[in-house]
């Protein structure tokens, strides 16, 4: 980050990911940058999104929702409608389980050919600070490859479709894909990145959140050639299918894996909090061979150890731009 950008416009902020994850890194962010783009994932498949999806084919809706939700204006008209689009219907008939913003949003995106005009009018509606985009503006599922279904054979190998079947594993996923083949990345989203000065992926659901990203060319390439710094928040907790057998620095490991066909991924600080790290000198030396900064403090809220924080995130994310060293920094 330049010191004309610090001194003479906001930072410009982009966070990519989904869901809780996404909510978490937006609500620390907009703590400091208006100028702020959410950049989420489109390949849920479960629940309300993926019943939405099934029947009508458009961009599953919760992700985007929860991002925009996260964006809310702090003002009572704005918060009255952010509250809305989060309340899920009752009952048990037809609509039961759907939140209202995911039917709000779903229509529309039929009644708008562009998705992202279609996110522009409901951000209006909560007053969005910044703006949210999806990764691609077409639905994507995820494929992954994963082990240990089998005691005797831990090694072999199968493949589960669908972000919701992966999320639920009870093998441990090796890597991820996307389908089609080829997809488009959101230009918008790519031009954000391009543009950005700082870039964060994760917390979240890591290969159904926060690798897909790094799976589409554009997007990919966006991010192993921003001249942004690149921050990676570590999850506070494993995810069990997901992540549950990954040391932290396995997980970062990961995300190069993934980025490689797209020319890598240069992360510049890893912020983790420092009560969730068994082994911080591990992680601190693995970093420090990337290239790095390890930054570790207090990331997680009093009330739950499985959610930041978002004042605390903050404060970190703020340590990770400073030219001085973090509390924890190699």
């Amino acid at each position: 980050m330049s010191d004309t950008a610090s001194e003479h416009r906001p930072l410009r902020a982009v966070a990519l990911g989904g869901g809780h994850g996404l909510h978490s890194s937006l609500s620390a962010l907009r703590l400091l940058t208006r100028d702020l783009t959410a950049v989420v994932t489109v390949a849920d498949d479960g629940g309300s999104s993926g019943r939405i999806r099934r029947e009508l084919k458009v961009l599953p809706p919760g992700d985007l929702r929860m991002a925009l939700a996260a964006l809310a204006a702090d003002d009572p008209e704005h918060t009255e409608w952010a509250d809305l689009i989060q309340h899920r219907i009752g009952g048990h008939g037809v609509l039961s389980g759907h939140p209202v913003g995911n039917l709000v949003l779903t229509a529309l995106m039929e009644r708008e050919a562009d998705p992202e005009r279609a996110l522009e009018r409901l951000a209006g509606l909560v007053g969005a600070v910044g703006r949210v985009l999806p990764m691609s503006p077409v639905p994507l599922d995820l494929i992954a490859e994963a082990d240990r279904f089998d005691p005797d054979d831990p090694t072999r190998t199968r493949q589960i479709r669908g972000q919701s079947s992966i999320a639920a594993t009870p093998g441990r996923v090796r890597s991820v894909r996307i389908l089609p083949a080829g997809a488009p990345a959101c230009a918008a989203a790519v031009d954000a990145v391009r543009d950005a000065d700082v870039v964060v992926l994760g917390p979240g659901s890591w290969f159904t959140s926060v690798i897909p990203h790094l799976m589409l060319r554009e997007l990919g390439r966006a991010l192993s050639t921003t001249a942004a710094r690149v921050l990676v928040v570590l999850n506070l907790v494993p995810q069990a299918g997901e992540t549950d057998d990954y040391e932290p620095h396995q997980l970062l490991d990961l995300l190069q894996t993934h980025a490689a066909p797209s020319g890598g991924l240069a992360i510049d600080a890893v912020l983790a909090d420092v009560e969730s790290v068994l082994d911080p000198e591990q992680l601190r030396r693995h970093v420090r061979t990337m290239g790095a900064r390890l930054v570790m403090s207090r990331l997680a809220a009093d009330d739950s150890p499985e959610r930041h924080d978002p004042a605390r995130l903050s404060e970190g994310i703020r340590a990770a731009l400073s030219d001085e060293p973090g509390q924890d920094a190699p």
